[in-house]
């Protein structure tokens, strides 16, 4: 598996930076988390990695790794759960990439989906709506789906937030599990304690790199204390980067 190269990259909307010139590797196998003030850029790193949103300037380098063999777990928030599908069927889009649009769903299939929901604590939830699931059942129902994808790279966007503490241990478990085989995780998080326990590599944003490395490096009093004066000094009226124009 390759590692993902970041060079001199600048990823915004309208040509405002959101994240700006930023440099450094995702070494294959790397566990990381991404932490910095709201508003500092870290979801959308995430949606320049899978290819949703292009760089304004620089580059992302994949080598030989396909957008597709990335797995992306959006905010809860963007995901509308009023639409009518069961948590079995949801679970069951994690093999999209095997089956294709056409493809059909073979039993030996549907018992994967049956156990990765058993792997996450919901067996006997396979009919249930997904509008009547509490949120740390969904997120389990999206880890499920996770599974299912058996991607080398998995984005996380806030994958704990509103969800229970015993969901969260659980779910920081499958995390564990993932990097112990070998697969890429990068994971916008906000709670410090989580980050110095699980994720051995850390990148602080404020739309600028505040730092890049071993957790207990980056973590520090000093780096947050820039971090939360930058995020104060920002002007949301500035006038676009033109260093980052193509």
């Amino acid at each position: 598996m390759d590692a993902i190269i970041l060079d001199d990259l600048t990823l915004g909307y309208n040509g405002h930076p959101a994240v700006h010139h930023l440099s450094g590797v995702f070494e294959p196998g790397s566990m990381t988390a991404v932490v910095g003030p709201n508003g500092s850029g870290k979801s959308t790193l995430l949606k320049g990695l899978t290819g949703i949103l292009r760089p304004l300037g620089g580059r992302i380098e994949r080598g030989c790794l396909r957008i597709s063999q990335m797995a992306y777990l959006p905010q809860q928030a963007e995901i509308d759960r009023s639409f009518p599908i069961t948590v079995l069927d949801i679970v069951a889009l994690g093999l999209w990439q095997r089956i294709g649009m056409f493809g059909g769903m073979k039993k030996e299939l549907w018992e994967q989906a049956w156990q990765a929901l058993g792997a996450v604590g919901l067996e006997g939830f396979e009919p249930r709506a997904i509008g009547d699931l509490s949120a740390g059942q969904f997120q389990r129902v999206l880890f499920a789906r996770l599974l299912l994808q058996d991607c080398p790279v998995i984005l996380l966007d806030e994958p704990f937030t509103a969800v229970d503490a015993r969901t969260t241990a659980d779910l920081l478990g499958v995390i564990r599990r993932w990097h112990a085989e070998n697969r890429t995780i990068i994971a916008v998080l906000h709670n410090y304690d989580q980050v110095r326990s699980y994720f051995p590599k850390t990148l602080m944003l404020a739309r600028d790199p505040i730092g890049w490395g071993d957790t207990h490096e980056v973590l520090t009093p000093e780096n947050l204390q820039l971090a939360r004066q930058m995020s104060e000094a920002w002007d949301e009226t500035a006038a676009a980067c033109l260093r980052s124009q193509p």
